[in-house]
């Protein structure tokens, strides 16, 4: 079955249960199958459909639309440029036809390149579904708030399970009015609540609206975290506010789906752990440290590019660029990315290590590490900083307090003091911005 066989199937079961909110409106699952349905009419079998991916019901009304007649879902940024649209429109236009089980393509963000179209089939969409199912416990009677991009997999990942299991998804148009996302929480379509953050969000939230958040413990099911790592200190922060809530720190990628949960309000809450594979997905750790993914969920390949695919996906097995290690109770931890890591004279530091600890200080709002030219060491460390208020940077007190978390050679050379810290639609650091 396709994800949205399994929305018409529980139109029947539940037509009148809330499929989707959106703007104060509802929709039933008896609605949104009809919407479905009539809509599909448009499109044609193997039609690669390009659209933006704004934050509306009729988003997943023109997605699943697309699936029912048998075409790829194209879905980009709201905000994407018009030429890019255009030139992405010409490319799949000459575009040999794809396999009948192709669902989606979906378009990276390039933070580490250039953007690629990754090929996601409806096999992938159902085993990422029930991984969520069985990984983080979604219901029947959960209420999910969707804020985040939908062209994304962070996002756009969470209709699966919902439509699935006959829940409910309220679509938010992001977190610029937090009153909304409350009033949200405050819904009584649904007993329990559920959200995914991304870490920027997580900051903001822990910054500006910490005590609104804790009168949410009871009533928060679970939220789960992705696309970048998630501070130690924001994590065990999290922990002390919502003490009854599920908290998920997940590993997951447009090309691989969603491999691994941790729920780190379990008492350790363990830095950089990204717990065990879930039922769909398999991990190993190469020899070069480099984590590798099988099983269900993983993409088809690269949209027109066999040459990058086979760089990437061999023998049923993603090789991604992300260095990680595997415990004695098969629990994954990630170290980083290889691009990422910075060669300060023959020492090897993760840049996550360093904003991780420097995320930990008071002052400290928001960070990114980045690599900058050294005469002696070929590369030195460089942290730029907001600060909380925008207070002035005393940049020998972080120094002083960060080499005591920190090995000498990790602890970085030179601060500035910046008004924000570049960061992609999705909320991941930008490190491509600020590569020279």
């Amino acid at each position: 079955m396709r994800i949205v066989d399994f929305l018409h199937q529980n139109a029947h079961r539940y037509p009148d249960k809330p499929a989707v909110v959106c703007s104060d409106k509802v929709t039933t699952y008896a609605d949104l199958s009809q919407q479905v349905h009539k809509r599909a009419a448009q499109y044609r079998k193997g039609q690669m459909v390009v659209f933006r991916a704004r934050q509306r019901t009729d988003f997943l009304v023109n997605y699943l639309a697309i699936h029912e007649a048998g075409a790829v879902a194209v879905p980009l940024e709201h905000s994407t440029p018009d030429k890019v649209v255009a030139s992405i429109k010409r490319q799949l236009a000459v575009t040999h036809p794809l396999t009948p089980d192709c669902a989606d393509i979906l378009y990276t963000t390039g933070t580490t390149g250039r953007s690629k179209g990754v090929i996601i089939s409806h096999h992938a969409i159902v085993a990422n579904a029930e991984n969520l199912i069985e990984g983080q416990g979604f219901t029947h009677d959960l209420l999910f708030v969707i804020h985040g991009p939908l062209n994304h997999i962070g996002s756009l990942s969470k209709f699966y399970p919902l439509l699935m299991l006959g829940a409910t998804a309220c679509i938010l148009d992001g977190l610029r009015d937090m009153n909304a996302f409350f009033q949200a929480l405050d819904s009584d379509v649904a007993i329990k609540k559920a959200t995914f953050f991304v870490p920027a969000t997580i900051r903001m939230l822990l910054q500006l609206d910490a005590d609104r958040l804790a009168q949410y413990a009871d009533r928060l099911d679970f939220i789960e975290s992705g696309a970048a790592p998630l501070p130690h200190a924001d994590m065990l922060r999290l922990c002390q506010l919502l003490p009854h809530t599920r908290l998920y720190n997940t590993y997951a990628s447009t090309e691989t789906g969603i491999i691994a949960t941790y729920n780190y309000n379990d008492g350790q809450c363990i830095a950089g752990c990204l717990g065990r594979p879930m039922r769909h997905s398999r991990v190993m750790i190469t020899d070069d440290g480099h984590i590798a993914c099988q099983g269900d969920t993983l993409m088809s390949g690269y949209i027109d590019d066999p040459q990058l695919t086979a760089t990437v996906l061999r023998d049923g097995t993603v090789y991604t660029t992300d260095l990680g290690m595997l415990d004695t109770e098969g629990m994954l931890h990630i170290k980083g990315r290889e691009s990422d890591v910075i060669n300060v004279g023959g020492y090897k530091v993760a840049p996550t290590e360093v904003e991780d600890a420097a995320m930990a200080q008071p002052e400290v709002e928001d960070c990114i590490c980045i690599a900058v030219s050294h005469p002696i060491t070929g590369q030195a460390l460089k942290l730029l900083v907001v600060t909380a208020n925008h207070a002035p940077l005393d940049k020998r007190l972080l120094a002083r307090r960060l080499s005591i978390q920190l090995e000498a050679f990790k602890v970085p050379m030179l601060y500035q003091q910046v008004d924000k810290v570049e960061r992609t639609y999705n909320g991941k650091l930008n490190r491509k911005f600020y590569q020279s």
